[in-house]
C-alpha cells in the first residue's frame, strides 16, 4: 500500500518550514552545499506556529485546531465526553484514524449517494432543531450549500468508519441463553432502564407547487442542456454550480457505478437508455425534483452518470392550504367523522405509512418495530407528540421529510409505554440489544487496543498523562 501524506502535516511542517527558511537559506549559501534538515516537532518555539501537531498516529496527523473544532462541534450539538474533553476529543480523533486506515487497507468504500443522505439527514435536523433554513444558516453564519460542502469529507469519513466497525462485529450474535444469563447476574440496581417508547400515526400531505414554479426549474435545464450542447458550458461545471444534490455537486454531478435498485425508478429509467456520453437526457421528474443527465460508462448491470437535479420551491400560501386542509381533517376525526385509520389510508401521501393506518416504522432498531424512543422521532414529530395524550390528534403543522421535501403533517399518539425496569418478559428484544452491544462494544474495544500496538503514535508531552480509554497510546 501506498504511503499517504496528510495534507495536515505537510501545512504545518511548511508553517515550521517557513520560520526556519532564512537560516536555512543562510546555510546553504555559505557552504554552497544543500543540507537535509530533520524537524523536532517539540523543539520548535510555538509561539511562532500558527497550529500545533499534539498527535501523530501512522502518518496521520492531529491538530490542535481538529480539537478545537470537534469541542466546538460538540458543544452545538450538546455531546458529552467520558472524563476531560482535552484528553478525550484527541483520543477520539486518533480512534477514527485507525478505523479510516483498516478501512482504506480492506478497500471499503462510500457512494455519494451515502454521503448525501447522511449530510442532508444532518441538515434537516439542525434545520428542524432550529426553526427553519434561514435561522439555520444566520446561526452558522453559512449559506446550506456551504455547509454541504464544508461536511462532505467529515460525512465520507464518518460512514467509512461506520462501515468499518459494522464489518468488524458483523459475525457476533448472542442467544437466549446469554440473555437469561445478563439478567440474571446483573445487580438490581444495574438492571437497564427502558426509556419511554411511543407509536405514532401521521397523516401528510403535500404542498402544492405552482406551475409556474415548475416551469421555472423545466426552462433552467433547458437552458443548461442547450449550453452543454452548444459546447458553450460543461456539463459538469453547470453541476458544480448549479446542481441541488449536495453529495454529487461537488463532483461535477458524478454519481459512481450503479445499479438500477439503487436509483430512483424514473431516474434509473431514463439513464439506462441512455446511449450517447455526448447526449443529454430529456428532463426526469424523481421524488428529489427534476433531473438531466448524462451517460459516462455502463458495466455489465451498473450505470456510471453525471446528473444536475434543481428542486421547485413550494410558495407560502401552498403551505397555508395544506395546514387548513389538515386542520379540517383533524378536526373531523375528532367529531368521529371518520376515523385515523381511514383518513391516512385515503387522503395520506406518505409512502410508508398510508397502507399501515399512517403507524409510523422505526428502523434505527435491531428488527422492525413501531416503538419509538423520543429521541429516535424526527425532531418536529417529537415535539408535537410530546404534549398529546394517548389517542389525541395534533393540530397540523410543517416539516421536512427525508427527501428534503416540505409536508405538512398531522399526528396520533396511538400508544405510550413509561419508563420502566427492563424485565425478561417484557422487554426480552431490548435485554437482548443490550446484552449484543456489550459485546460489539468490547470486540470494538478489544481491536483498538490490539490496532495500537503495530502502530506508530507520538504524543505531545502535555497529553502523556492524560487518563486515556484504550491502554498503549504513550510507548
Amino acid at each position: 500500500m501506498k504511503r499517504r501524506y496528510n495534507t495536515k502535516i505537510c501545512i504545518a511542517f511548511a508553517i515550521l518550514l517557513g520560520c526556519l527558511g532564512l537560516k536555512a537559506q543562510t546555510q546553504n549559501q555559505d557552504n554552497n552545499q544543500p543540507k537535509k534538515q530533520s524537524l523536532d516537532i517539540d523543539s520548535i518555539d510555538q509561539d511562532k506556529v500558527i497550529d500545533e501537531v499534539i498527535w501523530v498516529v501512522g502518518d496521520e496527523a492531529i491538530l490542535k485546531s481538529d480539537v478545537e473544532a470537534m469541542r466546538a462541534q460538540s458543544e452545538v450539538e450538546n455531546i458529552k465526553f467520558k472524563g476531560n474533553p482535552d484528553c478525550a476529543i484527541p483520543e477520539q480523533l486518533a480512534v477514527q484514524k485507525l478505523f479510516l486506515h483498516q478501512a482504506a487497507i480492506d478497500s471499503l468504500e462510500v457512494t455519494e449517494s451515502e454521503i448525501s443522505t447522511g449530510i442532508e439527514d444532518q441538515i434537516n435536523y439542525w434545520i428542524q432543531l432550529i426553526g427553519s433554513k434561514e435561522k439555520l444558516e444566520e446561526y452558522k453564519k453559512q449559506t446550506v450549500s456551504q455547509m454541504r460542502s464544508q461536511m462532505h469529507d467529515e460525512f465520507k469519513d464518518r460512514q467509512m468508519i461506520q462501515k468499518m466497525k459494522e464489518k468488524l462485529v458483523k459475525d457476533i450474535a448472542v442467544s437466549p441463553a446469554d440473555v437469561r444469563a445478563y439478567f440474571k447476574d446483573i445487580p438490581k440496581d444495574s438492571i437497564p432502564f427502558v426509556p419511554t417508547e411511543v407509536e405514532v400515526q401521521i397523516i401528510t400531505r403535500t404542498p402544492r407547487i405552482e406551475p409556474e414554479e415548475i416551469n421555472r426549474v423545466k426552462d433552467q435545464l433547458r437552458d443548461y442542456t442547450e449550453r452543454v450542447n452548444n459546447g458553450t458550458s460543461s456539463f459538469s461545471s453547470l453541476a458544480r454550480l448549479y446542481s441541488e444534490d449536495p453529495g454529487s455537486a461537488r463532483q461535477g454531478g458524478e454519481l459512481d457505478y450503479t445499479g438500477r435498485g439503487m436509483l430512483d425508478p424514473a431516474f434509473a429509467n431514463v439513464a439506462f437508455n441512455l446511449t450517447d456520453p455526448k447526449k443529454v437526457s430529456k428532463i426526469v421528474e424523481s421524488e428529489y425534483g427534476y433531473h438531466i443527465i448524462q451517460l459516462i460508462d455502463k458495466r455489465g448491470d451498473k450505470i456510471k452518470v453525471r446528473h444536475i437535479l434543481l428542486k421547485p420551491h413550494v410558495s407560502d400560501e401552498a403551505i397555508t392550504k395544506s395546514i387548513l386542509r389538515l386542520d379540517s381533517i383533524a378536526d373531523d376525526i375528532r367529531a368521529n367523522k371518520f376515523t385515523f385509520d381511514a383518513a391516512s389510508t385515503f387522503i395520506s401521501d406518505d409512502k410508508d405509512t398510508k397502507n399501515n393506518h399512517g403507524l409510523m416504522f422505526n428502523s434505527s432498531q435491531v428488527g422492525r418495530t413501531s416503538k419509538f424512543k423520543m429521541e429516535d422521532l424526527p425532531a418536529e414529530i417529537a415535539k408535537v407528540v410530546d404534549t398529546l395524550k394517548v389517542g389525541e390528534v395534533s393540530s397540523a403543522f410543517k416539516m421536512i421529510n427525508t427527501k428534503g421535501k416540505d409536508v405538512c403533517v398531522i399526528a396520533k399518539l396511538k400508544s405510550r409505554i413509561p419508563g420502566h425496569k427492563a424485565s425478561m418478559t417484557e422487554d426480552f428484544q431490548t435485554l437482548k440489544d443490550v446484552v449484543l452491544n456489550k459485546k460489539k462494544e468490547q470486540t470494538l474495544h478489544d481491536w483498538v487496543v490490539n490496532k495500537i500496538k503495530s502502530t506508530y503514535v507520538r504524543i505531545n508531552d502535555n497529553y502523556k498523562n492524560c487518563d486515556f480509554e484504550y491502554q498503549g497510546w504513550v510507548k
